[in-house]
């Protein structure tokens, strides 16, 4: 019996000295560490603007006839509209965005 405990401690003490190591990192933080080092900087919230100066990452549209950005939903419950892009541009008398250009 002395054998297998002579024989055990050292294997115990391996055992728990790679258990401890391995706590400090897993292979999820690694990879993470490794997407974020490659992944593009991200923008700072509402950094996004249009021609106008709209956000659009905030839901605002310009609006032609109130000269400013409006969120649709808002201006549809405020004027009494249909909630829809179609009754916001033609409140607003914004052109009908212009599809990708035929070849015919």
């Amino acid at each position: 019996m002395k054998t297998v405990k002579t024989m055990l401690a050292p294997l115990l003490a391996v055992c728990v000295s790679v258990g401890m190591a391995a706590c400090g990192t897993t292979p999820e933080a690694s990879s993470d560490a490794a997407a974020d080092a490659s992944a593009p900087p991200m923008s700072a919230p509402g950094s996004d603007r249009d021609e106008h100066g709209c956000i659009p990452s905030a839901g605002y549209t310009w609006c032609a006839k109130t000269a400013q950005c409006e969120r649709p939903w808002e201006l549809a419950k405020a004027q009494g509209l249909d909630d829809g892009a179609e009754a916001f541009d033609a409140f607003c008398g914004n052109p009908e965005p212009q599809g990708p250009a035929s070849g015919d």
